[in-house]
């Protein structure tokens, strides 16, 4: 991606102010599903649930189905996301014709089968810095540019050393290490992306029907390449939201997520393909080791899966 691209693709969220956007929403017969996927996330699920329907779906009306994709999680995160107003679905119960694999990619392509809107955005659950244009924004550049079908948010990362508040513009540990690199060798016209893994996006329905999901942490990495070659680099635009915080995950459990990016890069040059889960070996003190298996199995495109017995569209199977 060159400057000119950069330009035209990126925009602020402060772009569009909200009786902007549920003007053109309301113009264009637009429908929106925002979806969180979210494990043992009681601490902050039901928080962001509330602030979302109360400033978007009953104040200013942007999102028609707010949708928690509960992942398998052994706390109250589905009855407080529930109590907050959203429609809850367990993910294993959604489509288990299909099968369940754990990961976040997995809730992510199982939502397909339990929204209906024009337009899916996806945020999510661990937030705790934050407000509700992370999902108001991401709409801006799909409502007013026909050939947008992904956008993705960046924002500055707001450290959590010493409890200083600072906040940087660089991506995470990963973003910086695995993800940009392997944009930069592979995909070098994706440069200009901000932030390649952000967990806010937004995408048309009929672009998410026709693309491979992998089941876990690769997706937002799998869901940006798979649009640019599909589409071109015009088909996605970026939005600067801000300042954004989150909790942060140890140094071995980043290196499972490195393990899946590379998974997903792989595939897409036509290496490991067919593989489910690969072994990664690590290291403690004096050498103790550790082995770990990291799932890296893809669904394939929602929209060629057959419909279920019984089962409709958008239709809830077992919210509980």
């Amino acid at each position: 991606m060159d400057n000119e691209w950069f330009v035209r693709r990126t925009y602020r969220w402060s772009d569009w102010t909200l009786e902007e956007l549920a003007d053109l929403k309301r113009r264009a017969g637009t429908t929106v599903s925002l979806v969180i996927p979210a494990k043992n996330e009681a601490a902050t699920v039901g928080g962001i649930v509330a602030r979302v329907r109360a400033a978007l779906v009953e104040e200013v009306p942007l999102v028609d189905e707010l949708v928690v994709m509960d992942s398998d999680s052994t706390d109250d995160t589905g009855a407080l996301a529930r109590a907050a107003g959203a429609r809850v679905h367990r993910v294993v119960d959604v489509r288990p014709d299909l099968g369940h694999y754990q990961g976040k990619g997995e809730a992510m392509w199982k939502s397909y089968f339990v929204t209906s809107g024009d337009v899916v955005a996806f945020m999510d659950a661990d937030l705790v810095e934050w407000d509700t244009h992370f999902v108001s924004g991401l709409l801006g550049p799909l409502l007013t540019e026909p050939g947008v079908g992904l956008v993705k948010a960046f924002y500055d990362r707001v450290l959590d050393q010493a409890g200083s508040g600072a906040g940087t513009n660089e991506g995470g540990r990963v973003t910086e290490l695995v993800a940009r690199p392997t944009i930069a060798l592979r995909w070098p016209e994706l440069a200009g992306v901000v932030q390649p893994l952000s967990g806010e996006w937004a995408v048309r329905r009929e672009l998410l029907r026709d693309l491979p999901v992998p089941t876990g942490y690769g997706v937002e990495l799998a869901v940006l390449v798979d649009t640019y070659l599909r589409r071109g680099a015009d088909a996605i635009a970026q939005v600067d939201m801000g300042r954004r915080a989150h909790r942060h995950q140890s140094l071995r459990g980043l290196g499972m997520m490195a393990t899946e990016l590379l998974a997903v890069a792989d595939r897409r040059v036509g290496l490991g393909q067919g593989r489910e889960s690969v072994q990664v070996r690590q290291f403690g003190t004096g050498g103790r080791t550790m082995t770990r298996t990291v799932g890296v199995a893809e669904r394939g495109p929602a929209g060629r899966v057959a419909p279920a017995p019984q089962w409709r569209q958008g239709e809830v199977a077992d919210s509980c």
